[in-house]
């Protein structure tokens, strides 16, 4: 093992980070966030709050020769009353583009989440550390990226040898904003996220907002991808306002306008498409609000509207896709390089028979990779909303 004084300390700078709008500083270290101050200042939603804390796609990205490495953060993870408990979450390291090493970091935070009365509570932790050892020689570029479904302050980066920024890669930004399902549910790891292997397989640079609970066309999360540069742009655009019961069919239109208004306000001529929901057995044609359900120990999902009230404008997923491609078919007329795909192109009937949504909700780690592999072909082959 190494001496404190073989390791060299290198203060964590925004120069360091990709992925994240913001950093916080906080009594520990730095605290990536996926919404900017501005935004978050207009939130009242803790589901929100946490969400966008969670650093799905932000990673570090370095240019060492360094053969070891440690990090100290301070992870802040979550436990549901009555569901088993959750696994540590995930750091991907990779070499020059590569896999190279996965991790967890023990210890942190404890937010204990109450879904039955929406109540929570934290309890403190320490700081823990995560280490990479034997490490290529030579100089390379590294990224670590966070855990997408961890509250991860950072708090000291240490190497056997200096570190500088990663130089600019050059490739197109790929902004993208979605539920629970970009943001990353279930998958393995941060960079096997659907939005990350897409991502990779497409040869972008992503920057994810996809937040778990907080697709909602929130204006100041429009404002966020106005102002955020961005060379390609994706919405997904369905579940969490199904299952949130948030609006009705009446306000859902206008809403989705005024989204794509804004981002058109930053971005006039980007490609922007438009994905509409996966399916989803529980939505398609049933309203929320969604409800928990414990009943064998595990989680589930179940809806709890009823389908009759689709007449009086309660929105599923079925009537938010047609809407959806009615908006997009109107704006298109007027707007050459707005895109839609249907999100059943990248998980149908056909492969829920094959790979059942687990919860009820959210894709596993398998069908992260294929939701991931289909958006690469479609987006960003040839023909594409993407295509380079």
């Amino acid at each position: 093992m190494r001496t404190t004084d073989d390791w060299i300390t290198t203060p964590i700078t925004r120069d360091l980070l990709r992925g994240a709008l913001d950093l916080e500083r906080t009594e520990h270290g730095l605290l990536p966030h996926r919404l900017p101050a501005s935004a978050r200042a207009q939130n009242n939603d803790g589901q929100l709050a946490m969400a966008e804390s969670q650093p799905s796609g932000v990673r570090l990205a370095l240019r060492t020769r360094a053969t070891a490495l440690e990090l100290d953060t301070l992870p802040t993870k979550r436990a549901y009353v009555g569901a088993p408990p959750r696994p540590d979450g995930v750091y991907d390291l990779l070499v020059d583009g590569r896999p190279a090493g996965r991790g967890s970091v023990a210890g942190g935070n404890t937010l204990t989440i109450d879904m039955t009365t929406g109540t929570a509570g934290v309890e403190p932790g320490p700081v823990g550390t995560l280490r990479f050892t034997d490490l290529p020689e030579g100089d390379k570029d590294i990224e670590i990226w966070l855990p997408h479904n961890e509250t991860t302050e950072l708090v000291a980066l240490r190497t056997d040898a200096p570190v500088e920024p990663a130089p600019d890669p050059g490739r197109r930004v790929w902004l993208h904003h979605g539920s629970s399902i970009s943001h990353g549910s279930d998958a393995a790891s941060p960079t096997t996220t659907w939005p990350a292997l897409a991502a990779s397989l497409g040869g972008v640079e992503l920057v994810n907002l996809g937040l778990g609970g907080g697709a909602l066309l929130d204006p100041f999360t429009a404002r966020a991808m106005r102002d955020t540069p961005a060379d390609l742009i994706s919405v997904k655009i369905g579940i969490n306002v199904v299952n949130a019961d948030l609006m009705r069919l009446r306000a859902f239109g206008p809403a989705v306008h005024g989204f794509l208004d804004t981002i058109r306000e930053g971005h006039p001529t980007a490609p922007l498409l438009v994905v509409s929901p996966i399916l989803c057995p529980v939505h398609e044609d049933t309203p929320g609000p969604l409800a928990p359900d414990f009943a064998d120990g595990h989680v589930r999902f179940v809806a709890t509207g009823d389908p009759a009230e689709r007449a009086s404008g309660k929105l599923t997923l079925n009537v938010i896709r047609d809407e959806l491609s009615r908006i997009v078919t109107q704006r298109a007329a007027d707007d050459e390089n707005l895109y839609h795909l249907d999100g059943r192109e990248l998980y149908g009937r056909a492969d829920a028979a094959d790979l059942p949504l687990p919860d009820g909700i959210h894709p596993d780690a398998a069908t992260h990779r294929l939701i991931g592999e289909r958006f690469a072909k479609l987006a960003f082959a040839d023909r594409g909303a993407f295509a380079g």
